[in-house]
């Protein structure tokens, strides 16, 4: 049976991210299947007919924003919980309510996180490890057609965190069995990665060990890499160097490797990740509101100076609270203007390319994804201009970035299939799904005796 044929027509521009960073003014797309076949001027491709015509007319096409860090599984059944001074009770909490969620609620869940990732443009997104019932789950995923990298997190060290301690075997063979059983599911759409947790709670027998396991199997690794001062100071003194170099001494500071936060680090680890290759994921929603002084222990200009492959996270829904990673990109364009008083750090551009292109290389996946160009896969958002923040409309690339948002997303498609029509998810009913979140957020903060009070009175 031949493949279904989509044009988008008539689009007023395609941001195609490629090599040369073109913007088609009028532009159209052909698809076949899955894969982009056909970009240029409406004009010189309306001889091309299709199965399905999308009206892109006052649309801005993009490809599919990549979002590197995003706990989808348990945080949308406990969003907005948390005190904004919890501090380091924050993630024990998070844990332990993640250990009393069902595989119900985890599907559910992960379907909501889905919904609101697609529906606000991301289409490929990391969920790092933390998802107990990939099994419930893969049924989500598939149900949502999104792109999606998993895995297991694994630690073999005592924790403050109430992360479970596994042996350092059997956390090496849950990494063997999760990727032998996930990577490539759905055709092709679901990767599994190795995920320890992180150098802090992984000896370096295991993150060497899960490491090597990605590499063999063709596929990556991730971990946390968020370091504090007890972590630095314990790296000096038990192992006589910083982090960053910690990892290069365990083999696992290399192109397959992707950190994720990658803040409390210095310039000479800037330069050493940059160096051995590996990629780095940064989460500025995540950061501004911890309060983790990104501008100063995340050194994202340096990074890209140095030439690393970045892109951008957005972190748990229980941590920055939102998951649209537009707005990573918006910050990243200007916390670092302010930081470093300095209006020429990171321009819209670079920051449109954290959250696209960059963002796939950081995945390993920018030979398929990332941007608008045949042969791709046709992962792609069109934007409504006609909508009171896109006016008036000149400049594509600085109007994305700095004044739209993911509510001006109008129809998305992952691999060819659209997913996102006129502002609304084809593949679920969001009310209804929203009311069941609901009902499990409250079943679950019971159940785990989890209780934190408004500092308003709610009467």
């Amino acid at each position: 049976m031949p493949n279904n044929i989509t044009k988008i027509e008539n689009a007023s521009y395609v941001v195609t991210m490629d090599s040369e960073r073109r913007i088609v003014a009028d532009g159209s797309i052909v698809i076949d299947g899955s894969r982009i076949t056909q970009v240029g001027k409406a004009s010189d491709l309306a001889h091309v007919s299709a199965d399905t015509v999308v009206d892109a007319r006052g649309m801005v096409v993009t490809p599919g924003f990549v979002n590197g860090h995003m706990h989808i599984s348990y945080a949308h059944a406990v969003r907005g919980l948390f005190p904004d001074d919890l501090g380091a009770d924050y993630l024990p909490n998070v844990f332990r309510l993640q250990a009393a969620m069902t595989p119900e609620d985890e599907y559910s869940t992960s379907l909501l996180a889905i919904t609101e990732l697609l529906k606000y443009g991301t289409t490929t997104f990391i969920d790092p490890g933390t998802t107990a019932n990939l099994d419930v789950c893969l049924e989500a995923y598939r149900q949502a057609g999104c792109r999606i990298v998993v895995g297991w997190n694994v630690s073999d060290r005592p924790n403050p965190l109430n992360l479970p301690v596994y042996e350092t075997d059997d956390a090496i063979r849950m990494t063997q069995d999760v990727i032998a059983r996930y990577h490539g599911a759905l055709d092709g759409l679901v990767s599994a990665w190795a995920m320890p947790f992180s150098s802090e709670f992984c000896s370096s027998d295991l993150l060497t060990a899960t490491h090597a396991i990605g590499e063999s199997t063709g596929t990556r690794s991730t971990l946390h890499f968020n370091n504090g001062g007890r972590w630095i100071q314990h790296c000096q003194q038990e192992y006589g160097c910083n982090p960053t170099e910690y990892l290069d001494r365990c083999g696992v500071l290399t192109p397959s490797m992707t950190l994720a936060h990658c803040l409390g680090i210095g310039d000479a680890e800037a330069r050493l990740i940059a160096e051995r290759g590996a990629a780095v994921v940064m989460c500025p929603t995540a950061a501004v509101k911890g309060g983790a002084r990104m501008t100063h222990q995340g050194l994202l200009p340096e990074l890209l100076e140095y030439g690393a492959v970045v892109g951008l996270g957005t972190d748990a829904g229980n941590n920055s609270n939102l998951l649209e990673t537009l707005r990573s990109v918006f910050l990243a364009a200007v916390l670092y203007k302010d930081g470093r008083g300095d209006v020429g750090i990171i321009p819209s551009e670079t920051a449109l390319e954290l959250g696209t292109i960059g963002g796939a290389a950081a995945l390993g996946m920018d030979d398929i994804i990332g941007s608008v160009e045949p042969g791709k896969a046709a992962d792609l958002v069109l934007f409504d201009t006609r909508r009171s923040e896109w006016a008036a409309l000149h400049n594509p690339v600085n109007s994305l970035v700095y004044n739209a948002d993911g509510r001006s997303v109008h129809t998305v498609l992952v691999n060819g299939r659209i997913v996102v029509e006129n502002h609304r998810p084809l593949f679920v009913d969001e009310a209804e799904l929203v009311a069941e979140v609901q009902k499990s957020g409250d079943a679950l903060l019971e159940r785990a005796a989890v209780k934190f009070d408004s500092r308003w009175p709610i009467v």
